[in-house]
C-alpha cells in the first residue's frame, strides 16, 4: 500500500526549519514545487495539507533537504566556531540585502549584519540555545540599521549612489519614505517570507497593530509605484531589489575575531575606569578632614555707630576745651592723664 505524502512530511514547523536550512525562501521552494507562495505558508503553518503531484514533490524535496542534517547529526558534534560560522554563511548574505532594504545606504547594511553578528559571537551560549537563532540575527541587525542615532554619524550624512535601474529607485524611494516601523513590517512580511504572527513578535506589536502596518505600508507604495499594488509582485520586486545589490559581508573568522578584540578592548577600558574610580575615591578618603570644622560665620557690619560730625563752627563748651588744652603745661599722653579737681 502506497503512503499518502501527508504521511511522509515532518511537522509544519519542522518544514521551515528544513527550507531555512536549504537556503531557500518560501518563493523559491514554491517555485520548485510547482505551487503558490501561498500554499507553501500555508504548508508550513499547518493551514492546509500537501496533495496529489506537488505534495510529493513537496515530501522529496524536504527529504532531500533532511539528509544533509541528518548526516551531521551522525558526525561529531560542531564546535561553537564551526556553528557559528554555518549560521553566518546561511544568514548573512540574505540579511545584508534585506537591512539595504531598511536602509537605502550599502555600507550601513554591511555594519548591521557585522554587529550582529559580533554580539552573536559574545553571547552564543544563548544564541545556539534560541529557538530560531536566525530571528535572534535579524532582529539584531534590524534594530541597529533602523537607529536614528546613525544621522549624525559624518561617514552616513552624505547619500550614496541610487541603484541605477529606474523602477529599482522607485521603490528603493517608496520603501525610505515609509515610517521605520512600517517598513521593518513590509520587509518581514513580503519580503523575508514570515507570517503575520511572526512579524508581529519581531516587531514587537500585537498582530492587529502590525496587519494595520502591512495594508497601510502596502498601500502608500503601491501609491508611489501602482503596479506592485498585487502583493505577490511586490515579493519579486523586493527580491529582485534586494539581489541587484553586491552586498559581499565580510568573513566570519573576521568577523569573530574583530568582535573579540572588541571585547578586550572594552573590558579593558572598564577596568582602568573602575580603577580609575578606586584612586579618586582613596584620595577623597585619605585627604578628607577627620574631625568636624564648623563654618566660619560670614561677617556682619557693627551697628549702633553714630554717624561722622560735619566739619563747623565750634560751640562755646568746644572753644572752652579747646582754650583750657592750649594753656596746658603738660604735652604728650600725660596731657590725657585725668587730674583730680
Amino acid at each position: 500500500m502506497t503512503e499518502s505524502p501527508a504521511s511522509q512530511l515532518p511537522p509544519p514547523k519542522e518544514r521551515r526549519r528544513l527550507r531555512e536550512s536549504g537556503s531557500l525562501t518560501q518563493a523559491q521552494l514554491a517555485a520548485r514545487v510547482g505551487v503558490g507562495r501561498a500554499t507553501v505558508r500555508a504548508w508550513e503553518r499547518g493551514h492546509s495539507t500537501p496533495s496529489g503531484q506537488e505534495g510529493e514533490a513537496y515530501a522529496r524535496l524536504l527529504a532531500a533537504l533532511a539528509e544533509p542534517a541528518s548526516g551531521r547529526t551522525g558526525s561529531s558534534a560542531l564546535t561553537p566556531a564551526q556553528a557559528f560560522d554555518a549560521l553566518y554563511a546561511f544568514c548573512a548574505p540574505a540579511l545584508a540585502r534585506q537591512a539595504y532594504l531598511l536602509t537605502g545606504r550599502r555600507e550601513l547594511a554591511r555594519e548591521a549584519v557585522e554587529h550582529a553578528f559580533q554580539l552573536a559571537w559574545q553571547r552564543w551560549p544563548e544564541v545556539a540555545q534560541d529557538r530560531d537563532p536566525a530571528g535572534w540575527v535579524r532582529a539584531v541587525a534590524y534594530e541597529w540599521a533602523l537607529s536614528p542615532w546613525h544621522r549624525f554619524r559624518p561617514r552616513h550624512r552624505s547619500p550614496e549612489p541610487p541603484p541605477a535601474d529606474p523602477a529599482d529607485r522607485a521603490l528603493l524611494n517608496a520603501l525610505l519614505e515609509l515610517p521605520p516601523s512600517y517598513r521593518r513590517t513590509l520587509v518581514l512580511y513580503d519580503g523575508v517570507g514570515l507570517d503575520l504572527p511572526e512579524t508581529a513578535a519581531e516587531t514587537e506589536a500585537s498582530t492587529p497593530a502590525a496587519a494595520g502596518r502591512l495594508i497601510r505600508a502596502r498601500e502608500a507604495v503601491a501609491a508611489q509605484v501602482p503596479h506592485l499594488a498585487d502583493p505577490a509582485e511586490l515579493h519579486r520586486r523586493l527580491v529582485e531589489l534586494a539581489s541587484s545589490e553586491r552586498l559581499q559581508p565580510p568573513r566570519p573568522t573576521t568577523v569573530r575575531t574583530t568582535g573579540e578584540r572588541r571585547n578586550v578592548f572594552w573590558t579593558r577600558a572598564a577596568i582602568a575606569f573602575t580603577v580609575a574610580i578606586i584612586g579618586s575615591t582613596a584620595l577623597t578618603l585619605r585627604t578628607a578632614p577627620t574631625h568636624y570644622e564648623p563654618p566660619i560665620a560670614p561677617a556682619q557690619a557693627v551697628q549702633g555707630v553714630p554717624p561722622p560730625a560735619a566739619m563747623g563752627p565750634l560751640s562755646r563748651g568746644e572753644q572752652a576745651l579747646r582754650d583750657k588744652l592750649r594753656h596746658s603745661r603738660t604735652s604728650g599722653p600725660e596731657r590725657l592723664t585725668p587730674v583730680a579737681g
